[in-house]
């Protein structure tokens, strides 16, 4: 048994968590062990707290619809890995509301991401993708396919669902993108947060048929909600759909290129395309750590494991789809595979409502990509790569790529 994994469930200290992933297409090596030794671990987390850790696919599928599991982040023990997300907590928004008041905020976001609403959003992405694609094309080699693709596609997206306006279309797209640099500067996200602010303030006296403009007539102008509240459930939604999306467009590219007979077999059938980005959702699962929860009650895991009620629960999403219970040869990529029940965008009642979007953004992207640059490929050696090891959301900060 691993030494780290071992402790986790002796009477020793328990591991550091996060861990970090040891090859970048993988989780950390820890999690295999874990799966196989225990339901659960005790790891030490940023802040010196203490909390559990699920590795199992089984396991965490069914925590993610316990009632007794709490995604309120105001409760006592529950387990914060940044101080961002600490300071989050301060203002509360439907990913980390409870029942009965989880359901009615989450449904006022709902008609944004219809399937009807998400097919009318397809030709300005195919538009905006085969633009990037042409711009990237007329550029100068090698090129930053994160900058020049990965960014440029969800920002339009996000604007689109947020109503910005044409006239601020540039700055907004300039603010986000400054924000995903590697140490961005404080004055860059209270410039962004003024621009939220200003759009919100600016639905709540015009609103329009975008999603903001929809909420502020319904709930703000009632009184139901604060112009503060929108703005924090603006950028969340900003953030939560604009950096996964833009990190798997970047991820997923170099997977292909790093599992070419996988690249050629797409590129000799594009109609593998929504199985392959369902593949790269599971093989990459880039936002593992967006379910942290508490005990309500005591929860028996079997094998000897109780989590007490008032501990932090972080049910590892990465660890899961990677489960060779759930999945067949779990640590294969495979464009092939027809096992879709991957826990990317995790389950249950706190799954993500842009799912659909982003399968959407992320096929349109793929397709256009493989069939406008056949000679696609890395114009650096593979190890000198810098990958976002410490970030919450795992990435790579440029993709120098030639063709």
């Amino acid at each position: 048994m691993s030494t780290e994994v071992s402790t986790a469930v002796s009477t020793g200290p328990a591991p550091d968590f996060p861990m970090r992933r040891g090859c970048p297409f993988d989780p950390p090596p820890p999690y295999r062990d874990m799966r196989e030794q225990a339901p659960a671990f005790r790891v030490r987390l940023p802040d010196g707290a203490g909390a559990w850790v699920v590795p199992r696919y089984d396991d965490v599928r069914r925590l993610l619809v316990d009632p007794r599991i709490s995604s309120d982040r105001t409760r006592p023990g529950y387990p914060f890995l940044t101080e961002d997300s600490r300071y989050l907590s301060q203002v509360r928004v439907f990913v980390g509301m409870d029942p009965p008041e989880h359901g009615p905020h989450r449904r006022m976001f709902i008609p944004g991401f219809t399937a009807r609403r998400i097919k009318e959003l397809r030709p300005a992405i195919e538009q905006n993708v085969a633009q990037r694609l042409a711009e990237l094309a007329a550029g100068p080699r090698p090129a930053d396919l994160v900058t020049a693709l990965a960014l440029p596609v969800p920002t339009l997206a996000i604007a689109q669902l947020l109503g910005v306006p044409d006239a601020g279309y540039a700055r907004f797209a300039a603010l986000t993108a400054a924000l995903m640099t590697e140490h961005p500067e404080r004055e860059l996200f209270d410039e962004l947060l003024a621009f939220v602010r200003n759009l919100v303030r600016a639905k709540c006296a015009a609103p329009g048929d975008d999603m903001l403009g929809r909420i502020a007539a319904e709930q703000v102008a009632t009184g139901a909600m604060s112009v503060h509240e929108l703005v924090v459930m603006a950028l969340l939604l900003l953030f939560a759909g604009y950096e996964t999306t833009a990190n798997m467009i970047a991820l997923g590219t170099l997977t292909l290129l790093q599992h070419p007979e996988q690249l050629a077999g797409l590129r000799a059938d594009p109609a593998l395309m929504p199985g392959a980005v369902d593949e790269m959702l599971r093989y990459l699962s880039i936002a593992e750590l967006a379910t942290c929860r508490t005990a309500l009650a005591d929860i028996d895991l079997g094998e000897g494991v109780v989590i007490r009620a008032g501990e932090g629960v972080i049910p590892l999403g990465a660890s899961a789809n990677r489960d060779p219970a759930a999945f067949e040869r779990p640590d294969e990529f495979d464009i092939h595979r027809t096992e879709r029940h991957h826990l990317a965008f995790g389950y249950g009642p706190h799954q993500c409502i842009g799912a659909n979007l982003a399968r959407l953004e992320l096929e349109i992207v793929f397709t256009a990509l493989l069939r406008d640059f056949p000679g696609l490929r890395l114009a650096v050696p593979f190890g000198e790569l810098r990958f976002k090891r410490d970030a919450n959301l795992f990435g790579v900060h440029e993709l120098p790529v030639t063709w």
